[in-house]
């Protein structure tokens, strides 16, 4: 009896073989492109100067106090126009309101979003300023005044708050 192979294709011609390599394949491209984002993109969670940062936190956490003593508090108002905000600024006696005011506007991951916009005083307490497009992101906000003497500080969920409180960090 004899066997005849009716099928002599070369293996290149069959599609299992085809089917066993593509899985290997596919890992590999995408170890290509993960290496290529990695190159190619900033860290924006490094830090540049660690020990410089790790120096100024004293500093910082004495601008916390100062506004704590001076009970300093504020809020962030923003209308359908995220791009205009206003804030509403109050404090004790010995607080005096600042001409200016400086907001920064800080994005979790990337620094590179991050935003610093001074706010005009409008009126007693009242004070303006203009943004730019912000995405959808829990953005961390700072308020100083523009001495740097006091700080505050708040988290701004957007487009979810319209109005954010923002308070001394030290508590």
């Amino acid at each position: 009896m004899e066997i005849i192979n009716e099928s002599s294709n070369p293996w290149y011609r069959e599609p299992w073989p085809w089917i066993l390599m593509s899985g290997p394949a596919v890992v590999v491209v995408a170890g290509l492109a993960t290496a290529w984002i990695a190159v190619t993109t900033a860290d924006g969670m490094v830090e540049d100067d660690y020990y410089k940062s790790g120096l100024a936190i004293n500093q910082t956490l004495e601008h916390d106090r100062a506004a704590q003593t001076l009970n300093i508090k504020a809020q962030l108002m923003v209308g359908d126009d995220p791009s205009q905000v206003r804030l509403m600024l109050q404090g004790n006696e010995q607080a005096s309101l600042p001409q200016g005011l400086r907001l920064k506007v800080l994005h979790p991951t990337r620094s590179g979003y991050d935003q610093e916009v001074m706010l005009t005083r409008q009126s007693d307490g009242y004070y303006e300023g203009k943004l730019l497009a912000l995405a959808a992101a829990r953005w961390r906000l700072t308020l100083e005044d523009t001495d740097q003497t006091w700080r505050l500080t708040g988290t701004w969920r957007l487009p979810k708050d319209r109005v954010v409180s923002l308070s001394p960090g030290v508590h």
